[in-house]
């Protein structure tokens, strides 16, 4: 979000189903009332005021997290480019659970990704699969090779930004987004900062399953 956010030609938007999904699911997120009060609640109320909102700029990326959208009507995806970005399991739970102490599949979302990419195939949607793995191997090359498949000019200003909040971040940022707040680029995770508790093992080695058959479609540096 913040490598898209960075070009001249791109309107951003962080997560516009967050408080539909809360709205749906009973369990408690931080910040949980300012999200529900930031975010209209009901799909077609995010379609029209988020999704196919008449933006200024040419180009319009949209961050969506996959247990958000799972169990919604997903036909509004085939008029867009649906860009997947996988990560390692064993990372992915190790940041969630510095937030949610005891995640399970839905939290993650890994599963839901997969059942996802599934269903926008099947209605014949443009899906791009990117590991964050790969794309930290060479950040200008798998970028370039995002944008070719988007049909858009890469953009050098994709690969450094500002530390720092930006304007397009939910109002949940202050409990999610203290890394990426430091990062001023595409950056690797401290290894320290990946051990995974043994109470998630279990969780890890399934939502791997799901993670490789991804990573087998996914762009390679």
């Amino acid at each position: 979000m913040y490598s898209f956010g960075n070009r001249n030609d791109t309107s951003v938007v962080d997560e516009p189903f967050y408080a539909n999904y809360l709205s749906r699911v009973d369990i408690s997120h931080p910040g949980q009332e300012e999200i529900m009060d930031s975010l209209p609640h009901t799909v077609e109320e995010v379609l029209a005021q988020y999704i196919f909102h008449n933006y200024p700029l040419d180009i319009l990326f949209i961050k969506n997290m996959a247990h958000h959208i799972e169990q919604l009507d997903l036909s509004f995806a085939s008029k867009l480019s649906n860009l997947f970005l996988i990560r390692s399991p064993q990372q992915l739970i190790c940041s969630f659970a510095k937030v949610i102490p005891n995640p399970i599949m839905r939290d993650i979302g890994v599963k839901a990704q997969w059942d996802i990419y599934n269903k926008l195939l099947d209605q014949g949607a443009e899906v791009i699969v990117v590991d964050s793995n790969e794309l930290l191997k060479d950040p200008t090359k798998v970028l370039n090779l995002i944008c070719a498949e988007l049909n858009i000019p890469f953009d050098s200003a994709m690969i450094k930004w500002s530390a720092g909040a930006r304007k397009e971040d939910g109002v949940w940022a202050k409990y999610w987004y203290e890394n990426v707040h430091r990062s001023t680029g595409w950056e690797k995770q401290r290894k320290k900062d990946r051990i995974l508790p043994e109470h998630l093992v279990q969780l890890c080695g399934e939502a791997n399953v799901y993670y490789e058959k991804m990573f087998d479609q996914s762009i390679k540096a």
